[in-house]
């Protein structure tokens, strides 16, 4: 097999090195593989659409430009994009780009969202007659924006999707756009910079900003109330709607069932849906499957512990915006001490600068280690429920999966209340989301099982201590 397409590609590649900054280039090129050069017409095979996509949006031109230079004038270059929706077709589509202004797709088994000039205007016959657009108020929070959040390989795919959503709402490839992560890793912020980006940008644009918690309270509310049609017409007439913490819906059968309705009308209108999640798709319990399979829709990008580098970046990105000048070393210690989240890293800076202004201190790199390891020391694990039901089944020696199971055995159904008692009283998890993940039962089940454990505690002595030793396990 000819190696000409490896030769013009490691040609192109030196080219656009020099003219895109290295973590683009580290991002958007590297995942890159070439496939064949025939006639002038160069082949590369990308991991998705929204590969394919983005490269359209932002590096064509860089791209034409290098093709012409490398393989001269009627150079052509073709996309093999494979698909990532089908577990069992892995097969590429092939998407040709001339060097014209007109696109080609082949071969296409997944189809390729139009442009949002493509789209025709569908008329919303719901709004509700006296609400204007521009009398909604976003809720989103001014400093969250895409200036303040820090770029890292934690958080690059997922912050480069959002900025192209920001751009072309509604209008690519990865609708709904769903962000997931541990608490604290900077969710909300990117989802809310999304929001802030389009309303500067496109003012007229409709966005709005709800915890999947308040969707959930208004949602009771409109029920009592008998309005539940007002409640869905606000919903669709929204254009960019930002749902945060969306695993909250575990359990909630009806309001998922609204969510699902507007979900649909959104998509089918071209409207844009970003989510966030503390897990993708597929690790969600206590969801409708047909909810879930409309999250796998768009694009799913995690975000993950900063590493060191970006750590410090926070760090100084925070202390330059306060005005404030901190030794290297200090940054250093703090960075290398608080790793579990960006939260809890500027909740310790916060902390130490507190500390210095109180006591009339200079912050040295002692007081820094004096305070940060007692930060460390006493802050307390962000328990989940996996991991308290884990500790309960190991001191009770069974198997994790032994709590989803519907046995009546006394020492499992012990062990499951056991479970929802301290996921209740060491989580922020509604009752409904605990019960979907142990066991599969309902809110009514977990509050029995919590009076259950404390009138046991009450009143049996070795049973108090079983609880009492688990305590200590999950909290130490």
């Amino acid at each position: 097999m000819s190696s000409e397409h490896f030769s013009a590609w490691e040609k192109c590649l030196n080219i656009i090195k020099d003219n895109v900054p290295g973590s683009s280039y580290k991002t958007w090129f590297e995942p890159i593989e070439p496939v064949r050069l025939e006639n002038k017409i160069l082949t590369i095979q990308v991991p998705s659409a929204f590969f394919y996509e983005y490269l359209e949006e932002q590096f064509i031109d860089i791209l034409r430009k290098t093709l012409r230079i490398v393989l001269g004038n009627g150079a052509k270059l073709e996309y093999n994009v494979v698909m990532g929706n089908s577990a069992d077709n892995k097969t590429p589509y092939t998407v040709s780009y001339p060097t014209g202004n007109n696109s080609k797709i082949q071969n296409q088994p997944l189809t390729i969202p139009l442009k949002s000039d493509d789209k025709k205007s569908i008329k919303n016959p719901f709004i509700i007659p006296g609400i204007q657009k521009l009398q909604i108020d976003p809720q989103l929070k001014s400093d969250n924006t895409f200036e303040n959040f820090v770029e890292g390989d934690c958080n690059r795919l997922a912050r480069s999707a959002g900025y192209a959503v920001a751009c072309n709402p509604g209008g690519t490839a990865f609708n709904p756009l769903m962000i997931y992560g541990n608490s604290g890793l900077g969710k909300t912020h990117l989802a809310q910079a999304i929001g802030i980006e389009v309303k500067e940008n496109m003012p007229d644009k409709v966005v709005l900003y709800v915890n999947a918690n308040k969707f959930q309270t208004q949602f009771t509310e409109a029920t009592r109330n008998n309005n539940r049609n007002d409640f869905l017409n606000f919903y669709q007439m929204i254009d960019v709607l930002i749902l945060d913490d969306v695993h909250e819906f575990a359990g909630k059968e009806k309001t998922q069932e609204t969510f699902f309705h507007i979900f649909n009308h959104l998509h089918q209108t071209g409207r844009q849906l970003i989510l966030t999640s503390d897990k993708p798709p597929i690790e969600l319990k206590g969801m409708e499957q047909r909810l879930l399979s409309r999250f796998k829709w768009g694009l799913t990008a995690d975000l993950v512990t900063p590493d060191f580098e970006t750590r410090i970046e926070i760090l100084r990105r925070k202390i330059y915006k306060d005005g404030i000048t901190l030794p290297d070393d200090v940054l250093e210690y703090i960075a290398s001490h608080v790793t579990n989240n960006v939260r809890e890293l500027e909740g310790a800076l916060v902390s130490l600068l507190a500390q210095s202004m109180l006591n009339k201190r200079e912050i040295t790199l002692e007081l820094t280690a004096k305070l940060i390891n007692k930060l460390v020391k006493n802050s307390r694990r962000e328990l989940s429920i996996e991991y308290i039901s884990k500790v309960v089944c190991d001191y009770f020696n069974m198997h994790v999966d032994s709590l989803q199971t519907k046995t009546r055995k006394r020492e499992i159904v012990q062990a499951r209340q056991i479970a929802m008692y301290f996921s209740k009283n060491l989580t922020k998890y509604s009752l409904a989301s605990i019960g979907s993940q142990i066991g599969n039962k309902d809110h009514a089940t977990v509050l029995h099982a919590c009076k259950t454990v404390n009138n046991l505690k009450d009143t049996d002595k070795n049973f108090r201590q079983y609880v009492e030793d688990i305590e200590k396990k999950l909290t130490m």
